[in-house]
């Protein structure tokens, strides 16, 4: 699986708009794992924006910077994003709300989305696969601040909360080694 985000990292980063309110972790350890659950598909579609037509769920845009442990940004990470639907559900036959992006010169991501429903044993996040060139592959999920399943979730790191500058806004920076 590895070989296959490899192959992508040939192709070149998108242009990316910058947006502030992305505030950086400390660099000098890695952003934590954690586990990718049952629902990740390969090959999902180069794209920004996950927003389906129709959608009536609240829109979310996520932004930050892919930084390496010397806190300087990795340009051309890969970043691949799946989560659930307005309905708590992982469209496992097709891609929706699933794509893949490239950081910029300055290590710079946006995705517009949506905020995804939460679903039975789980609160409400986005799973996330990074990759710096040539380097190891990163599988987190990052979290609301907040919410009530939080603290039932078995899973749930407060260490991967993103920082909600307004409700339709969020943002992370990742470390990868």
């Amino acid at each position: 699986m590895i070989s296959l985000y490899r192959r992508r990292l040939v192709g070149a980063a998108l242009a990316l708009p910058f947006t502030s309110g992305a505030w950086a972790q400390s660099c000098g350890s890695a952003t934590p794992r954690e586990t990718e659950g049952p629902f990740f598909k390969i090959d999902s579609p180069q794209r920004i924006t996950l927003i389906e037509p129709g959608t009536k769920a609240p829109k979310l845009v996520v932004s930050g910077q892919v930084l390496s442990a010397d806190c300087k940004p990795v340009a051309n990470a890969l970043l691949d994003f799946w989560h659930a639907d307005e309905a708590g559900d992982y469209d496992n036959r097709g891609y929706r709300y699933r794509g893949h992006q490239f950081t910029d010169s300055e290590g710079r991501y946006r995705l517009e989305t949506i905020v995804p429903a939460v679903y039975p044993g789980r609160t409400r996040h986005i799973h996330v696969k990074v990759q710096r060139p040539g380097g190891r592959l990163l599988t987190t999920q990052l979290y609301f601040p907040d919410e009530p399943q939080n603290p039932r979730d078995g899973l749930f790191r407060p260490d991967l909360v993103m920082r909600m500058s307004d409700r339709d806004r969020g943002a992370f920076d990742f470390v990868v080694v």
